[in-house]
């Protein structure tokens, strides 16, 4: 007993030496690395809509932070973030928070404090993070700027005083501001004019990409020229312009592309759905070698498709499937030994699956999760580690539903592409398409409301369904797919 009264008066102490000091933005970095190393990019490389949401918002949050260091910054507006935040046990018993099989959870929380040290506090208590290695940042440095801050804190007035002056309280507007939530009209509002500057300036370099693809796949006689993650327009050009350039320099390598995709990503090879990945930071040595490499990558991929018909034999007919949006992506090497292993599971187990009993239903194969789960377009989502008898068991007892989501599949994809094309030509915007991370029901939600609404702001633009507010460098407009 006397040990927890101990325990909860340093608790305690901790949080009023905590609230008394303030920190540098060196200070900030410093404290916050936990968060970063739970939640950076880098990290989720076999994730592709993880770490595209991670990076937006750290991108928010980075601002957010370096508002806080200007001095005399007063415009402060709460800022909702999202972030997936990797487990090191992915079982945690938390239900406060929604957690995914594949180690990481997401959390979501609204910032709206106006000093670095509370927005510390705030992002590391939000993702569950420890704050006790805070206490430990540099005493004497500290010193010198509580010395500082006790000559320059703000007066705090009784309340009376306000009332008698007629002045503002400053705290009271503040919890007015947390209140208030953000509009989709009252954001429009504050960002139309930064957007259309910045997408004026883009159109330009948006003519030379289309011009630039469209001389390439035309001269390679490629099918499609991709890219892995959201780069800006004026980086786009510059990956195609280094292509052009290898075409000049040896046009006998690329010889073998015709008919396939290239798809600019983190690396180089071939991709489990057969495209050419070129890796943005490679140089033409290792572009050309991939090029003259692709031969031997056709004959793998012939035995790839042979096991993935192998697996749909032991599995009652149902089909492997690879869904580029969906899953991480995967080179070609990494994708057939995962296909290997997993056979060789079910060579083993001989399961008692009825020849064609599940002939129509599809799978992916996923070596990041825990659980098999059903996708709402009607595919199986298994783990490469998942036990043979909870395998036949799940398929089993999610057939039926899986066949129904199938079908409704095609609805669903019909309605949201009417819906896009009907918002389209209601706002006469120039595009409007989503991040991979919204799915197709949140999609049509978000297409429903937003044609009830009139929005003359949007003539024009590139609209992206996201999580969250932003404008891109090159002036499209992300809104969250649920916006108020």
């Amino acid at each position: 007993f006397y040990y927890f009264i101990r325990l909860c008066l340093e608790k305690i102490l901790l949080q009023c030496i905590l609230q008394s000091r303030t920190l540098s933005g060196a200070d900030a970095i410093n404290a916050l690395r936990p968060f970063y190393f739970a939640v950076h990019p880098d990290f989720f490389g076999q994730h592709p809509k993880e770490r595209e949401v991670n990076e937006n918002s750290l991108k928010r949050l980075n601002g957010y932070l370096e508002n806080l260091q200007k001095p005399g910054f007063r415009s402060f507006k709460p800022t909702q973030l999202t972030f997936y935040v990797r487990e090191r046990e992915p079982n945690s018993s938390n239900v406060q928070e929604s957690f995914s099989a594949s180690g990481f959870r997401a959390v979501s929380f609204t910032l709206h404090t106006r000093d670095l040290l509370s927005t510390v506090l705030d992002i590391l208590n939000s993702c569950s993070l420890s704050t006790d290695h805070i206490q430990s940042l540099n005493e004497n440095s500290q010193a010198h700027k509580e010395a500082k801050s006790t000559v320059n804190r703000p007066i705090r007035w009784d309340k009376t005083y306000y009332s008698f002056t007629g002045f503002k309280d400053p705290e009271e507007e503040l919890e007015q501001a947390q209140r208030v939530e953000t509009t989709l009209i009252s954001w429009l509002d504050d960002n139309e004019a930064s957007a259309v500057k910045k997408l004026k300036k883009s159109l330009p370099l948006r003519k030379e990409l289309e011009r630039l693809k469209f001389e390439l796949c035309h001269q390679l006689q490629l099918s499609d020229i991709r890219w892995q993650r959201s780069w800006g327009i004026a980086h786009r050009c510059s990956q195609l312009h280094s292509l052009g350039r290898l075409v000049q320099q040896r046009p006998e390598v690329l010889e073998n592309v015709k008919g396939h995709t290239v798809v600019f990503t983190d690396r180089s090879g071939m991709s489990a759905a057969g495209h050419i990945m070129l890796g943005t930071m490679d140089v033409h040595h290792h572009w050309t070698k991939i090029f003259e490499r692709l031969p031997n990558y056709y004959k793998l991929q012939k035995r790839l498709l042979f096991l993935e018909d192998r697996i749909s034999q032991l599995l009652g007919g149902i089909q492997v499937i690879y869904i580029e949006e969906l899953q991480p992506l995967l080179t070609l090497e990494e994708y057939y030994e995962t296909l290997d292993s997993f056979y060789n599971k079910l060579r083993d187990s001989r399961l008692p699956f009825h020849p064609r009993s599940l002939r129509g239903l599809q799978m992916i194969l996923e070596s990041d999760r825990y659980a098999p789960s059903l996708h709402e377009f009607g595919h199986f989502m298994i783990p490469t580690v998942c036990d043979p008898a909870t395998l036949q068991w799940f398929i089993f007892a999610k057939a039926q539903e899986a066949r129904e989501n199938l079908k409704r599949k095609e609805e669903m994809m019909i309605t949201e592409k009417e819906l896009i094309n009907t918002s389209t030509e209601k706002f006469s915007l120039d595009r409007l398409y989503k991040e991979p991370s919204v799915s197709s029901a949140q999609m049509i939600d978000c297409c429903k409301r937003l044609l009830e609404e009139s929005l003359p702001y949007l003539q024009g633009m590139h609209l992206c369904i996201s999580h969250f507010y932003s404008v891109l460098q090159d002036g499209d407009l992300c809104i969250p797919w649920n916006w108020k």
